[in-house]
């Protein structure tokens, strides 16, 4: 009798820490603990040093008056001669052994065009181009403050790097400092810290929320990510409903969405206000953290890519975070509609019914269209609780857009053409180009819902990204002015760009933080 209640004692005790495991939700060991590499600090002189490397940014094949001595001169106008160097924005001459410089790079800027963009340009390329060079790094080129400012833009953007995750045969690229160089630096570096440097940083949070798998990025991850983001930056307010309270004020599609994962959704709002009582434009984006496509399950191919379904919201946070940073005058609000889509025991099913805040029902024809049913219900609590002077929404929302925009644009779909005319002007001026796509009325009756008010698909084909951006608009009030952008051809970079490195493009901070300082 004793020895059988020892025996099953010492049984129980063996596997109690089989039963404490059962609340540990994924491995519960962190892939590392390591931060990215450091980059390069940005300062900015009058003149520059006579040695290091040193990258002069020219429109034409004519030096620019005073930025190196004589007989340096005399070498780089006989090598522009023989290479036939032109200055043509996006081309470069790299040479060595000229002065005392261990290297020096003829970036063109070009005479034509937006000098101040191509300026941004030509030095994100220079930063990725010397990223190994073990020497102090000088750029010049008769720059105004405005210039040199988007000359430390453009090297803030192009050396961005996500390496955390490298152990094996890791190499620590250099970080001797770059100097911008300009007859206004006090003005220059005046603009630097108090705009330019908070875009920077906007748009590398956008970049590591979406580069960061998915173990380590999650609705509840991707809160406490952004909140450290922005610490005690003044003006801003930040609110996040839970479950709990998502139940109670009745967002069934939000909450349809991760039903079927062991991550709790979010609703992140980061309200920002700089410009008194006025109302707030609003940005609602897309924050996926992870698209299996639920029971509706996508392809195993290429399926690690959508740990960056979540690029809208993060681009949406990074835009508020630099506009709160720089104390923009302006008031906005940013929502992040945060779910994980996984298949399971608890997940929705094609054929189910669901209910926003609003009342409106939904009928699930395919759970993988889920991006626009998070937005349903953010888009709905933004109007109904910020009263917001105009609503931007932002996500990767369809396979389609990219078969129609490729990589060279991402789809603007509005209701409201002096917004639409301004998400333009933005995109242009920024370089992150949209182009506007058509909302036919007949849409909205392809999507009627035999026994809901609206299906989340048309099956059977048809304008995919047309027919997504009908969805969304539908859980837009019709006297709200409302864009949506969709951003699946554009939120990750396959090759380098300019100021974009491979990987996560951090696509749309640079366009909404303009579009938030000039929407009237």
């Amino acid at each position: 009798m004793h020895r059988s209640f020892f025996a099953l004692a010492l049984a129980s005790a063996a596997i109690t820490p089989a039963f404490a495991q059962a609340d540990v939700i994924g491995s519960g060991i962190s892939p590392s603990a390591a931060t990215h590499s450091q980059t390069r600090p940005i300062n900015f002189a009058a003149t520059a040093p006579t040695s290091g490397a040193l990258v002069i940014l020219m429109r034409n094949a004519t030096l620019p008056a005073n930025v190196v001595d004589a007989p340096t001169a005399q070498a780089l106008n006989a090598a522009i001669a023989s290479a036939k160097f032109e200055g043509k924005e996006g081309s470069s001459l790299s040479l060595r052994g000229i002065g005392n410089y261990a290297r020096i790079v003829l970036s063109g800027v070009g005479e034509e065009g937006d000098r101040v963009t191509h300026i941004r340009n030509a030095s994100g390329k220079a930063a990725q181009d010397l990223r190994d060079e073990g020497q102090a790094i000088t750029i010049t080129g008769g720059l105004n403050s405005e210039e040199a400012a988007a000359a430390a833009l453009g090297y803030a953007m192009g050396q961005y790097r996500f390496d955390r995750y490298k152990t094996v045969d890791r190499k620590t690229p250099p970080t001797n400092p770059v100097t911008i160089i300009s007859s206004e630096a006090g003005s220059a570096e005046a603009l630097w810290k108090s705009r330019h440097s908070a875009l920077a940083e906007g748009v590398s949070l956008s970049r590591d929320l979406a580069a960061e798998p998915a173990n380590v990025i999650y609705p509840e991850t991707f809160v406490e990510r952004v909140r450290a983001a922005f610490g005690n930056t003044a003006n801003v307010k930040i609110e996040v409903l839970d479950e709990p309270m998502m139940r109670k004020l009745g967002m069934g599609s939000l909450m349809g969405v991760g039903q079927g994962s062991r991550r709790p959704s979010r609703l992140m709002i980061v309200e920002y206000r700089g410009a008194g009582d006025g109302a707030p434009l609003a940005m609602v984006g897309k924050g996926i953290t992870f698209d299996t496509g639920g029971t509706s399950l996508k392809p195993g191919a290429g399926m690690w890519e959508m740990k960056a379904d979540m690029s809208g919201a993060a681009s949406i946070m990074g835009a508020v975070l630099s506009l709160a940073k720089s104390k923009a005058s302006v008031n906005v609000v940013g929502v992040a509609a945060l779910a994980e889509n996984m298949p399971g025991g608890n997940a929705q099913r094609p054929g189910d019914v669901v209910r926003t805040m609003s009342g409106k029902t939904i009928e699930i024809l395919n759970t993988d269209a889920e991006g626009r049913l998070v937005m349903a219900d953010a888009n709905e609590y933004v109007i109904t609780h910020k009263k917001p002077a105009a609503l931007v929404n932002m996500a990767t929302l369809t396979g389609a857009i990219v078969s129609a925009l490729n990589d060279e644009y991402a789809g603007l779909f509005s209701r409201d053409d002096k917004l639409a005319a301004a998400v333009t002007a933005a995109g242009t001026a920024t370089g992150e180009d949209v182009w506007r796509m058509p909302l036919h009325k007949n849409y909205l009756d392809d999507m009627k819902s035999d026994i809901a008010d609206i299906k989340n698909v048309v099956e059977g084909g048809g304008p995919g990204a047309g027919l997504g951006a009908t969805f969304v608009g539908f859980f837009v009030d019709k006297n709200v002015p409302w864009a949506h952008l969709d951003i699946a051809g554009v939120n990750w970079a396959d090759r380098s760009g300019p100021v974009t490195p491979k990987g996560a493009s951090g696509w749309g901070v640079q366009l909404l933080d303009t579009l938030a300082r000039n929407w009237k």
